[in-house]
């Protein structure tokens, strides 16, 4: 599904997004609910970014990544966590494009998540590229995500990967 955002532009440099677990749902420019098995997944464009909320019978899991007024988290390149049963690993990455790349991986990345039934993307007013895209998958007894925050005045593409799933037991020797 892909959405015009009617707000201004807000994130505005790529070292401005913080990322953050178990925060409470923001207020959504765009939301898109989705069953993933088991799973119930809530994709959430905000003003500054994305939120995802997760339920599943063994829990739930909030991950924010967005510019936090006053968040001292800055993104980090990974992260692993265990949640009870389950655990969380997330990554990210910066990319940094000429001109010319950024727009034709924005197109690409924009084409991609609009048409597929598990992607949300958003362009905010003022540039064709600056855009927050979604797209999530459940997989072996995992939901994973990736997302992209698009920022064409830096020529930065900030990319995240997240997975779920329930922790595996260790191989007994």
């Amino acid at each position: 599904m892909l959405t015009t955002l009617q707000t201004a532009y807000s994130d505005t440099r790529a070292a401005d997004l913080a990322w953050a677990l178990g925060r409470e749902p923001l207020p959504a420019l765009a939301v898109l609910d989705l069953r993933l098995g088991d799973a119930t997944l809530q994709m959430r464009l905000l003003g500054a970014s994305h939120q995802v909320l997760l339920e599943e019978e063994r829990g739930s899991c909030s991950e924010t990544v967005a510019c936090i007024p006053g968040s001292s988290t800055p993104l980090p390149l990974g992260v692993a966590k265990r949640f009870g049963d389950w655990e969380y690993e997330f990554a990210a990455r910066v990319e940094t494009l000429s001109e010319g790349s950024f727009a034709g991986r924005a197109q690409e990345l924009l084409a991609l998540v609009a048409d597929h039934p598990h992607g949300l993307a958003g362009t905010f007013p003022g540039s064709p590229h600056a855009f927050t895209a979604m797209l999530a998958q459940r997989t072996e007894g995992q939901v994973r995500w990736r997302t992209w925050h698009a920022y064409p005045q830096e020529g930065q593409l900030v990319v995240t990967r997240t997975r779920v799933g329930v922790r595996m037991a260790a191989p007994a020797l």
